[in-house]
């Protein structure tokens, strides 16, 4: 289960890169739980927690009165949440299981956050489904999803560089069940359940070497390009040519990336 359960990995390296991709979207998690409305008491689910740093946020959010319920296929991944919740006597419960797995008690939830989950499965049609028959009326689901990923763009464009990211979108696109740009499929997925669309706004992010936003870009590409060798997309020589161009643009002040584009999209039951 482990070797699968994420396409970028879950050893100690992916698990620092995921904590620092967490602070450079933490504040638009927090915009988009505040379009969720939530707060003190509730129950929310937080779909594909992986190491947790959305889900003990959000067990400070919902406060002793409330729970907070994150699912991920990984079990390492659930266990270095089990450890920070025990550490810190926060309301979580976790459970170890992929989507399809996953049994939840109907209208039993006051909300659930969802972010770069829904791009692995190859059902979130079926997914949305289970989480919506969850929901009390009233509630509300948040998702941030890539809607582009091919708006990610180093300037100026370094061939090589180029060449890398090109490579990491097709391993993205075709070489796992999902679908990577699965936000712009989900308002009609939604519109299909039933759902009312409270909110729509498009996130993207430009970064420049001396911004802590370029780490999220620049650790990405170092991890997940040499991964990329063994899935035959790319030669080593060829990661290595990127690499070293990466290297090259963050010593450019002048450089910039423009990071995947993200939608994020809050829902109701009605």
């Amino acid at each position: 289960m482990e070797e699968k359960a994420y396409i970028l990995g879950t050893e100690q390296a992916e698990l620092h890169r995921l904590g620092l991709q967490h602070q450079v979207w933490a504040a638009e998690a927090r915009k988009g739980w505040e379009l969720g409305g939530f707060r003190p008491g509730q129950t929310i689910l937080d779909l594909g927690c992986g190491p947790g740093f959305c889900t003990l946020e959000l067990a400070f959010v919902v406060g002793n009165a409330g729970k907070v319920i994150g699912v991920d296929i990984s079990p390492k991944f659930v266990q270095t949440v089990q450890k920070q919740a025990v550490l810190h006597n926060l309301p979580i419960e976790l459970r170890t299981c992929s989507f399809d797995e996953l049994e939840l008690e109907p209208a039993s939830l006051d909300g659930m956050f969802c972010r770069w989950a829904l791009a692995w499965v190859p059902n979130p049609d079926k997914v949305l489904a289970k989480v919506k028959n969850a929901l009390k009326p009233g509630a509300r689901m948040v998702i941030q999803e890539y809607f582009d990923w091919t708006t990610f763009q180093p300037e100026p464009p370094l061939p090589h560089l180029k060449k890398g990211i090109a490579a990491a979108y097709r391993s993205m696109k075709h070489e796992q069940p999902g679908d990577i740009d699965v936000g712009r499929r989900i308002p009609a997925i939604a519109a299909s359940l039933g759902l009312n669309v409270l909110s729509v706004r498009s996130i993207s992010k430009l970064a420049r070497p001396t911004d802590l936003t370029w780490e999220w870009p620049n650790s990405f590409l170092k991890i997940y390009l040499p991964k990329l060798i063994e899935m035959g997309l790319i030669s080593a020589q060829e990661v290595e040519a990127a690499l070293r161009e990466l290297a090259e643009l963050t010593a450019m002040p002048q450089a910039m990336i423009l990071c995947p584009t993200v939608v994020e999209m809050v829902f109701q039951k009605g």
